[in-house]
């Protein structure tokens, strides 16, 4: 994983996410999933652009059950905008890097 990418789990969930000051992008992956792997470099590099502005992170939903269950990911990857504690867009499958980028730049303030 990049180094400006967080490992968000049922335990640091809450605080690193959920209480962020900034806005938090999580992308909700597997392993075993493609196109997670396929949409992992696009995050690293949303990761490495907002860096000090955003918080990007995922969550492996096999570790990690109860985010997953929480949010009603039932389709992976989704990568979910958090701000102020809620989500405020979402995303499903594969997404190009433009269409993460206008999620951010959306609710950026």
């Amino acid at each position: 994983m990049a180094e400006n990418v967080m490992e968000f789990t049922d335990s640091n969930f809450e605080s690193d996410v959920l209480s962020a000051g900034e806005p938090v992008l999580v992308d909700f992956w597997a392993p075993w999933c493609g196109p997670c792997r396929m949409l992992a470099p696009t995050v690293e590099q949303i990761a490495d652009e907002y860096s000090g502005r955003v918080r990007v992170g995922k969550v492996n939903t096999d570790e990690n059950p109860a985010v997953a269950s929480k949010h009603n990911i039932s389709s992976i990857p989704t990568v979910m905008l958090f701000k102020g504690g809620e989500v405020v867009e979402t995303s499903i499958g594969v997404a190009p890097k433009e269409k993460l980028s206008t999620m951010i730049d959306n609710h950026l303030s």
